[in-house]
């Protein structure tokens, strides 16, 4: 198994889109790239802990590869708004690729320069950082739309 983790605004339903794909063992909600450690919900919410919501993604490289998961990130959220996805606005809601090792690296940079390119004049937002701490959301983030029969 490998790991790949993407913010992309709120985590319920980036959780909910990889977990449906083929090759991924269990998506996972939690907060990465921030200063304090073991943050709650209510910290990250109030804009000054510097972590996003992130999903840790759990996945068979046999099975999808990590650029196939990029592809995913791409389309299920918007990567040229600043701190913001649809209604949800602040830094934890940042549009982030966090990547473990050069390669992973490697592989989103091209794959943001081909979104770029894709998608023309509106500038791509999306930070591709080295991944740091991952810490898991309180449980009931944990397949919130499964828990709650919402599809997203």
């Amino acid at each position: 198994m490998a790991k790949a983790m993407f913010g992309a605004g709120c985590f319920w339903g980036v959780e909910y889109n990889f977990n449906k794909v083929k090759g991924v063992n269990e998506a996972t909600s939690g907060y990465s790239g921030g200063k304090i450690e073991k943050p709650t919900y209510e910290q990250v919410c109030t804009n000054t802990t510097d972590h996003a919501e992130v999903v840790l993604v759990d996945y068979d490289p046999d099975v999808v590869s990590y650029n196939d998961l990029l592809q995913i990130f791409w389309k299920k959220h918007d990567p040229t708004t600043l701190n913001r996805q649809g209604p949800d606005v602040g830094t934890q809601y940042r549009s982030a690729i966090f990547y473990f090792n050069d390669e992973q690296k490697k592989t989103a940079e091209e794959s943001l320069e081909e979104r770029q390119e894709a998608i023309g004049s509106r500038k791509i937002v999306t930070e591709i950082t080295k991944a740091s701490d991952f810490w898991k959301a309180e449980e009931y983030h944990q397949k919130y739309f499964e828990k709650h029969g919402v599809g997203h």
